[in-house]
C-alpha cells in the first residue's frame, strides 16, 4: 500500500484576512501541563553540541525550555541543571522550567530521579524509535513513581505510536522519525514519515497528550506550519547549533570562517565519545558556522512566528489550527518561494 505524504516544504499557509496591527498583538503561549508553560512553544534539543547550561538559560529566559542532554554521567547531568539554574535572574529560580533526558536501560530511573531531586520539572525518555515496548514500560514506571513530573517520550511518526505513548501515561509526544538534518535514519534503515505528515496524522487522535514537532524545522516558517497542522511545540536543533551557548570549541576552516560542531547523537563520532563504540550509523557529523548569542536567533524565531500568526490574521497558536488552510505547492512553486535572486 503507498500512501502519499507531505513535507514542510510541500505546503504553505493561505494568507488570511487579518485585523492585527502589531506582532505584540500575538500570544505565543502555551500551557503543555498545570506546571509547565511556555511563552514561546519551542524545546532545545537534548544534543551534545546544542545543550549546555547556559544554552538552558537562554531559552527559558526567551520563554522556551532546554532538555538537558544524557550523554554524560548522572554527577555531570546534575552539575548542568544546577548551574544552569545559577544563570538565571535570582527572581526566576523558583519558577526555572528545565527537563533533563534519560535512556530506556541501565541506570535511567536513577538518573531521572537525580534529577527530579535536583530540580528538573520535566524528564524526557529520549529514544530514537519511541514506538517500542521498553519505551511504553520506561514511560509507566516514571509516571508511577512521579505523577507530577512531565514525561516527554518519543520519537514516534505514527499516531498509532501517538497514541501508545499517550496510553502509557506520556505527557507529550516527541513526533518526528528521521527528519532532523544530521539524522540519516530513513537512508540506513528506509522507515519514516515526513515530519508534517506524522503531525497531521498524531493532531486526529483523540487522545490529549502534547505533540512536540521534532526534525525537518529549518525555519520559523516551518514552526508556524508545524503549529497550524497540529503541534503545540516544536523541538530544534540546527537552529540553535553554532551559537555561542552550544557546547564545543570554535574551530577555523581553511577559508578562516568560524564555526562549531553539529551533529547527530547516533553518528558514530558521538556514540564513539559517549560509550566507547557504536552499534549503528544513523546520523552525520557536521560544522555549522558560528552564529553569536542564541538570545539572538530565539529573538527572530519569536519574531517569524508571530508574524506567521498575523498572516493568518490569527492571536493564539488555538486560533491558528482552527483557521489553518493550507495549499499544495508544486516543485516550481518551492523555487518560487525561497530566495532566487541568482537564479
Amino acid at each position: 500500500m503507498f500512501k502519499k505524504a507531505l513535507s514542510y516544504d510541500d505546503v504553505l499557509l493561505r494568507p488570511r484576512y487579518s485585523e492585527i496591527v502589531t506582532r505584540s498583538e500575538v500570544n505565543l503561549g502555551v500551557k503543555l501541563a498545570e506546571k509547565v508553560h511556555l511563552a514561546l512553544p519551542v524545546f532545545a534539543a537534548p544534543m551534545d553540541t546544542v545543550m549546555s547550561p547556559s544554552m538552558a538559560a537562554a531559552v527559558f529566559q526567551a520563554g522556551g525550555v532546554g532538555i538537558l542532554h544524557r550523554y554524560c554521567t548522572i554527577e555531570e547531568q546534575v552539575e548542568m541543571l544546577e548551574t544552569s539554574f545559577l544563570l538565571m535572574p535570582l527572581q526566576a529560580r523558583p519558577k526555572t522550567i528545565v527537563f533533563g533526558a534519560v535512556g530506556i536501560t541501565g541506570n535511567y530511573f536513577e538518573r531521572a530521579s537525580a534529577l527530579i531531586d535536583a530540580g528538573a520539572r520535566g524528564i524526557c525518555v529520549d529514544v530514537a524509535h519511541g514506538h517500542h515496548i521498553n519505551v511504553i514500560e520506561a514511560v509507566k514506571k516514571l509516571k508511577s513513581k512521579f505523577p507530577d513530573v512531565h514525561v516527554m517520550a518519543g520519537n514516534v511518526a505514527t499516531q498509532e505510536g501517538y497514541e501508545a505513548l499517550a496510553d502509557a501515561g506520556a505527557d507529550s509526544v516527541r513526533v518526528g522519525v528521521g527528519g532532523g538534518s544530521i539524522c540519516s535514519t530513513r537512508i540506513q534503515t528506509g522507515h519514516g514519515v515526513p515530519t508534517f505528515q506524522s503531525i497531521l496524522e498524531c493532531s486526529r487522535s483523540d487522545r490529549d497528550a502534547a505533540i512536540i514537532a521534532d526534525g525537518g524545522i529549518k525555519s520559523s516558517g516551518d514552526i508556524v506550519k508545524a503549529l497550524a497542522v497540529g503541534a503545540d511545540a516544536v523541538m530544534v536543533g540546527r537552529m540553535l547549533a553554532g551559537t555561542n551557548e552550544a557546547p564545543g570549541e570554535v574551530i577555523h576552516n581553511t577559508a578562516g570562517f568560524a564555526q562549531k560542531v553539529y551533529r547527530g547523537m547516533a553518528s558514530p563520532e558521538a556514540q564513539q565519545e559517549w560509550r566507547g563504540k557504536y552499534s549503528s550509523n544513523e546520523g552525520v557529523s557536521r560544522t555549522v558556522p558560528l552564529k553569536g548569542a542564541a538570545a539572538g536567533i530565539l529573538f527572530e524565531m519569536d519574531k517569524g512566528i508571530r508574524s506567521g500568526l498575523s498572516y493568518s490574521g490569527v492571536r493564539s497558536i488555538i486560533e491558528l489550527q482552527a483557521r489553518a488552510c493550507f495549499v499544495v505547492q508544486t516543485s516550481a512553486g518551492r523555487v518560487e518561494s525561497s530566495t532566487h535572486i541568482d537564479l
